[in-house]
């Protein structure tokens, strides 16, 4: 820093606007990468009594998968939905056009691009990105990510189809483009970092179709609101009340402020939506000798904020906590532990703006990247799983300790059950491995690696930890997570991997390094709640000519792709997968922009269906009821872009600043979304 003016150009300090943050498992788990390659090599998938219930339907799907020799129950009925032959429509052609593509006969529309005011009397986005803090408060936020369409009568029938909440989430900010001339100095301006804060977390926008077939904003909704850095949250669960959650602004751990880094989501069967909080951890800084471990295994620097916000002057309370290191002499005294309060699923009801959001810490601290509940059944547990989306971590599940009523389901369901983290085995089969203070294994195990838990809420303070002593198996960036409607079947996507070494490659995996990713699948058994499943590989991702070994799935020119992202099943069974390239993968490669494809998991057809703008990533998916309607994020077009020179002008055109926005996809004839 300047001694005479205290500002420093912002260009002297190390940024990254990846919004990832670094790889920090260094355990001596078994990579995923390495398990595959064995599994593959030995054709060991079909193997035992589950084996021979897998034989019938390997290389179409793993339905029905059991390990008794009884009749398998039938799959609930489920109104059809479609009017057509799905997938029929002509695969879109990858590309780099700096618009939204769809398929003939689609048409697309842009809904809420970031700034919009949220009321008719709130400001509107100034084309300069001049806006205030406060001001943003008040409008949509920046880089959209997961998101879902609540019908306006979820808490009745739940069928509207023209009209309801649509909530998503804003997972960080291009500090290039959110002021007018980027952030540029260093102490940062307090309305600055105001109007970042508030450009992160989630937006509910009240919408409604119109008679042209358009969907707008009601303005006056009631229902209409921001969630953001700032807002006031609770703790809830194991951790709530711990003495590691303890911060001056909440002396007895019970609360906290704001959600950051809101990349995937879910929904819940009493009708709110959860928010992932996915790479937090860079947003703190802790400069301390010895910082904790709650601290160093997810990754707070020990330099600098992401974005410097601890920097903020002049000083005030709200800007402080995001310095993490000790400076008085109790943690009520300062903000040390308030990267605890991070990392966490978010539960908030969108049908309440008077409501305050609740942070589920049963489910684990990590970087999630998104929640997906499995098939809901009357009288049974509920179960949940997630991703931690970093390199050589972990696949999660969560089963809940009460059982699932649809008449009294409420959150509560989600504070109190057993976190599971999984090992993929090399014979196809899988065991989820408790983390949990009353398991004796778990505790042998810590006690054999000289690790020590003081309780369940230590355990799932540290739950990456918890997954190493564990002896979870180390993933290729875990990322969205996808249930069949019908099936149970269980997908996930592994965006990419590159640091994989040569050592781990083999005929069946060649890639000295997984740049591209790959899908995966499983299916518990005999119930959602089992400790053990049979898993194999959907897809792998690449360029013309990848094959995904054990099918007959090769790549085309209508559907290679790269860096699988965001996963979603519709109604009607049809997989849907989004890409999240970047770097040269994405401004070089064979690929184009990124993209939507759409798959049939029975017969692996799958077709490109959208093609995104310039250097965005396409993020978010959900539907009306009648799948007539299909809501989709941009998110981060011009991510290349600074202040002064633009790499896109999505979605407003002509010389513009590019802004995130949802894309409404309608069919041209009224008819079903993917038909």
């Amino acid at each position: 820093m300047s001694d005479k003016t205290n500002n420093t150009s912002y260009t002297q300090v190390s940024i990254d606007n990846s919004g990832i943050d670094p790889q920090t498992n260094f355990s001596v788990n078994p990579t995923f990468a390495a398990i595959v390659q064995s599994r593959m090599a030995r054709r060991r998938f079909l193997k035992g009594s589950v084996g021979a219930a897998v034989a019938a339907i390997i290389g179409s799907s793993l339905t029905a998968c059991s390990s008794s020799d009884s009749e398998p129950d039938p799959a609930p009925v489920v109104p059809p939905v479609a009017e057509a032959p799905l997938l029929g429509f002509a695969a879109v052609a990858a590309g780099r056009a700096d618009t939204v593509v769809v398929p003939e006969g689609y048409s697309a529309s842009v809904l809420l691009p970031w700034g919009t005011p949220l009321t008719a009397d709130y400001p509107a986005y100034l084309t300069d990105a001049s806006n205030s803090g406060s001001e943003q408060e008040q409008q949509v936020g920046m880089h959209h990510d997961g998101m879902h369409f609540f019908p306006i009568d979820t808490r009745n029938s739940g069928s509207s189809s023209t009209e309801g909440l649509l909530v998503f989430n804003h997972e960080y900010i291009d500090h290039k483009l959110i002021h007018p001339n980027g952030i540029d100095t260093v102490p940062r301006i307090a309305d600055q970092v105001r109007k970042e804060i508030a450009a992160h977390g989630v937006s509910v926008a009240h919408i409604q179709q119109q008679t042209d077939g358009s969907w707008q904003l009601v303005n006056n909704s009631p229902f209409n609101r921001r969630i953001t850095g700032a807002t006031p949250m609770e703790l809830a669960g194991p951790v709530r009340g711990s003495s590691k959650v303890v911060t001056k602004y909440s002396p007895d751990g019970s609360r906290t402020r704001g959600t950051l880094n809101n990349c995937g989501n879910g929904f819940t069967p009493w009708g709110t939506y959860l928010t992932c909080e996915e790479n937090w951890a860079g947003y703190f800084v802790n400069t301390d000798a010895e910082p904790p471990r709650e601290h160093r295994r997810y990754g707070v620097s020990a330099s600098n904020g992401r974005y410097l916000w601890e920097t903020a002057t002049p000083a005030a309370e709200q800007y402080q906590r995001f310095n993490a290191s000790s400076s008085g002499e109790a943690a009520s005294d300062d903000y040390r532990n308030e990267p605890n309060t991070f990392g966490w699923i978010v539960e908030i009801d969108p049908f309440n703006p008077d409501s305050v959001p609740q942070k589920r810490t049963a489910l684990g601290r990590f970087g999630h990247e998104g929640i997906i509940f499995g098939k809901l059944e009357e009288g049974k547990p509920l179960v949940l799983y997630s991703g931690d989306d970093a390199r050589f971590e972990y696949i999660y599940k969560f089963v809940s300790a009460a059982p699932y009523f649809q008449n009294t389901a409420g959150g509560h369901l989600l504070n109190e059950g057993t976190l599971y983290v999984a090992r993929f085995n090399d014979d196809g089969s899988g065991d989820w491995l408790p983390l949990d203070i009353n398991n004796s294994d778990f505790m042998a195990k810590a006690t054999a690696a000289g690790v020590e838990f003081a309780d369940q809420a230590d355990i799932l303070l540290n739950t990456r930890l918890a997954a190493d002593v564990a002896g979870a198996t180390k993933m290729d960036r875990p990322e969205w997570g996808a249930v069949h409607p019908d099936t149970g079947e269980v997908y996930f996507t592994l965006t990419n991997n590159t640091a994989r070494t040569e050592q781990q490659t083999d005929a069946a995996n060649p890639r000295a390094a997984n740049a591209t990713g790959h899908i995966i699948r499983w299916h518990e058994r005999d119930t959602q709640e089992a400790q053990a499943f049979d898993w194999d590989i959907f897809l792998l991702a690449g360029d013309v000519g990848t094959e995904t070994p054990d099918t007959e799935l090769t790549l085309t020119a209508d559907n290679h792709l790269a860096s699988p992202d965001g996963l979603w099943f519709d109604k009607n069974g049809l997989l849907w997968i989004q890409t999240d390239m970047s770097g040269s993968q994405q401004g070089e490669g064979p690929f184009g922009n990124n993209q939507m494809l759409v798959a049939d998991p029975v017969t692996r057809q799958m077709k490109r269906f959208l093609v995104g703008p310039h250097d965005c990533e396409v993020t978010g998916i959900s539907a009306t009821p009648d799948m007539k309607t299909l809501f989709v994020n941009i998110q981060h077009p011009g991510d290349r872009s600074t202040p002064t020179d633009f790499t896109s002008h999505w979605p407003d055109g002509g010389s513009n600043r590019p802004r995130s926005a949802t894309v409404v996809i309608t069919k041209d004839d009224g008819g079903v979304i993917g038909s």
